[in-house]
Formats: structure tokens, sequence, C-alpha cells
């Protein structure tokens, strides 16, 4: 879970779902006057975000780019954070795809979260959070941590059988975090900001 009390750090880097020539399909400008934009999900935080390209440049899908202060080789500067909802067709059906890339990238801050995961309540623990994850899996990933702590993805799906895919398993939390702006426990993002009054 997101460490309460400082604030999260911003994204340095962040990985594109969708490339919008025309900008969005709700902007009712005309067409000349619309800008391309770059639909983009952090690489931190998950955090969705719309991003203008600079001149004449085009990142492609799935690619990562750099967004923190500086220079910046392909976006000129982040526009705003977005919604799952608000998302293209095409940026929906990346994203499964560049999360499970994301984690595979920063495996060590995932098999700390295997390693590290804890009750949080007395009826609930934090794996339980994972899809597909219930209290047998759970405690056999438990049971087997006992004996000494996973090393990678790749050895926790050895030790712990009913564990196929860790990467698609955290993939499809964040999805769902991402997706519910009400979710109870987040795992993996920050809550949506709050439209202030």
């Amino acid at each position: 879970m997101p460490a309460r009390g400082k604030p999260p750090e911003k994204e340095e880097f962040a990985w594109v779902l969708d490339y919008l020539p025309y900008g969005n399909s709700d902007d009712r400008r005309p067409s000349y006057q619309k800008k391309p934009i770059v639909q983009a999900v952090g690489e931190k935080n998950f955090v969705l975000m719309e991003l203008v390209p600079k001149e004449g440049k085009i990142p492609d899908i799935q690619s990562r780019v750099y967004i923190g202060e500086g220079d910046r080789d392909e976006i000129d500067h982040v526009k705003h954070r977005t919604t799952y909802d608000d998302l293209s067709h095409g940026a929906q059906i990346e994203l499964p795809f560049i999360l499970e890339t994301n984690v595979t990238h920063d495996e060590q801050r995932f098999v700390k979260f295997f390693n590290d995961a804890h009750p949080i309540t007395n009826r609930l623990h934090m794996l339980e959070l994972l899809p597909g994850i219930g209290k047998k899996l759970m405690w056999a990933i438990i049971d087997e941590r006992k004996k000494g702590p996973f090393s990678s993805l790749e050895e926790l799906h050895e030790r712990v059988g009913g564990v196929h895919s860790p990467q698609k398993v955290i993939a499809n939390r964040i999805i769902d975090e991402l997706k519910d702006d009400n979710i109870k426990y987040r795992l993996f993002t920050l809550p949506p900001r709050r439209p202030k009054h």
C-alpha cells in the first residue's frame, strides 16, 4: 500500500498506451485546432495521464517515455491525470500488457510485496486482495515464504504452483484499482484527485 503521510513521488517515466493524433474524441473543437495527445500510465504509481508530445514526435505504443524534470526526448509536458473510463478503446486494450511489462521491468518491487504482505484486518490479508488468491493460496504463499523469501516472481510460481502468472495477477489488481475510484484498499495505485470545492 502506498506510504501514508509523505506526498507520493512524481512520476519520472510513463508507458505509452495510445497516440491520438487529433486529441480526445470528446474534444468538440474543429480538427485543425486539435492537438495530438498521448495516453499513458505512470511507471511507479500507475497514474493514468494525458501527455502532449513534442512537435513532430510520435511516441511508439508500449514505449517507455521520460516525463520527469529537465530535457525530455518525445514529451513536451503532462497535460493532466485522466481516468480509466476516459482512456481510448485502444489504450484500455494495451493497459494489461503494459502493466505486465512494467511489473517485469520493476520485478523486485513486486517480489518484495509478496515477501512483506501482511494482514490488513483480523479477517483480511493483503494477499487476498489479489485476483484469484483466496485463503488456501494465501496460506500456501505464507508457508512457503517462512522457508525463505522469494527471490523472483518465477521462483514464487515454482514454489507455489497455484500462482500461475504473478505478473498477470498484479496487473489485474492494478486495473481493478484504476477502474474503481472508491475501492476500499489500494495496494499499488494512488487515489484519484478529488475535485476542490
